[in-house]
């Protein structure tokens, strides 16, 4: 009888030790799942991280840049209106004085004139182009040709010069040819005239110009200009 309560008591005793193992197996089941759990949000919430990071990167790429024509059209222009430059107003008839002499020389074929424009406005002012060059004859008005490039616009300071050559035909018939008598200039992009002396030879060949004895007017600062 003692000895099967001894084998009762054993087999208690294994029972007993046989679900405390099973417990602590389940706990410890029980304490890696949260854990697993974690791992798995925090691996989550990292690759969302990534995703948006990529998300900024490729709209910071897509979006658009700053309008560089808007900036450029904002900028102020340098060039003060004369495209290479040059500052101050146009200079005008009023703000000049304007002058001819006679320039030709002996053994010249042709007959010249400068037409002298010096800046009297008080202001720097800015001239380029082709004056406007008429010869009052006794046979009517003879325009000259322009001939030449204009080149860029110039800024006259006051009080300096710039002048345009004029070259006309000689009259070497040994007849009274057309006999000139004013000179008409206009300055350039003006409407406003100016009536000179002549100061070139008296006369021109009688013709229409057609043998090339044409009068022709250079650029501004075709003639040189002051200092």
């Amino acid at each position: 009888m003692r000895a099967r309560k001894l084998t009762f008591a054993a087999l208690a005793l294994a029972a007993g030790l046989s679900l405390t193992a099973c417990q602590n197996d389940d706990d410890a089941a029980g304490q890696a799942d949260p854990s697993s759990g974690s791992s798995a949000s925090a691996a989550s919430s990292s690759g969302g991280g990534s995703d948006s990071g990529g998300t900024d990167e490729s709209g910071g790429k897509d979006s658009p840049a700053p309008d560089s024509a808007a900036s450029d059209s904002a900028a102020p222009d340098s060039a003060g209106g004369s495209g290479s430059g040059s500052k101050g107003g146009k200079c005008t008839t009023d703000g000049l004085k304007i002058t001819a002499l006679d320039t030709f020389i002996d053994g010249d074929r042709d007959g010249s004139i400068a037409v002298a424009l010096t800046n009297t406005s008080g202001a720097d002012c800015v001239i380029s182009g082709f004056v406007g060059v008429d010869l009052k004859t006794n046979a009517g008005t003879i325009s000259a040709t322009r001939k030449g490039d204009p080149g860029d616009p110039y800024t006259l300071k006051n009080g300096k010069e710039i002048d345009s050559n004029v070259n006309y035909p000689l009259n070497k018939t040994g007849g009274s040819g057309v006999r000139i008598t004013g000179l008409v200039v206009t300055p350039p992009n003006e409407t406003k005239s100016v009536t000179l002396d002549w100061p070139g030879r008296s006369s021109l060949p009688a013709g229409d110009g057609s043998d090339g004895g044409k009068v022709l007017v250079g650029p501004i600062g075709s003639a040189g200009q002051g200092g």
